[in-house]
């Protein structure tokens, strides 16, 4: 037996414990999947307040409805994500009624050695194209996250976004197109 698997079967067991009730099983649960969760909802808003609200948020619910987590033989991580995408769109839909700008919002950070110059440069191309991904349907958003930053393969993200791998692939596919008509219709405009 692999140490994978061996992982496996004891996240199996903690998730039952978890299941029954066990604060300290749900902790475990909460310590293995806290940092994905999060980076995937900082990616979906770009604002660091708001996906921490929203990551503790995914956990409170999680934790409430711990009882009624059916396994459907997908990983436990998928049930987060879904749950964090539904408070998302539900975040997305509350602030497209109310405009704000928070002061607080700062753009991507990517720590760098480079000169000044070239960082600045750097960091505006990934604003911009944080911009443009911002723009896309959520799925495609949340395809291109758990892709590029969680580092997922198609299976994976299949079995969170409840699709086959096929349609995966051809989802990233579109996209990428979809995305780059974007960025050569800006550049363009320039």
């Amino acid at each position: 037996m692999s140490n994978n698997e061996k992982e496996e079967i004891i996240l199996e067991n903690v998730l039952e414990k978890a299941i029954q009730g066990d604060l300290e099983a749900f902790s475990v649960l909460y310590q293995e999947n806290v940092q994905r969760i999060y980076t995937y909802i900082y990616y979906r808003t770009g604002n660091k307040h708001d996906a921490e609200d929203l990551t503790a948020r995914v956990f409170q619910r999680a934790l409430s409805h711990i009882g009624k987590y059916e396994d459907k033989g997908v990983p436990f991580s998928a049930w987060l994500y879904r749950i964090a995408h539904n408070l998302i769109a539900n975040w997305h839909r509350d602030r497209s009624r109310k405009k704000e700008i928070s002061i607080d919002e700062t753009p991507l950070e990517i720590p760098s050695m480079d000169l000044p110059e070239s960082s600045l440069i750097k960091d505006q191309e990934i604003g911009e194209l944080m911009a443009y991904v911002r723009k896309l349907p959520a799925d495609r958003q949340t395809l291109l996250i758990l892709k590029f930053v969680d580092d997922m393969t198609n299976d994976e993200i299949a079995s969170i976004m409840g699709k086959s791998e096929g349609a995966i692939k051809s989802l990233y596919h579109r996209t990428l197109l979809e995305l780059r008509d974007r960025m050569a219709k800006g550049a363009d405009k320039e």
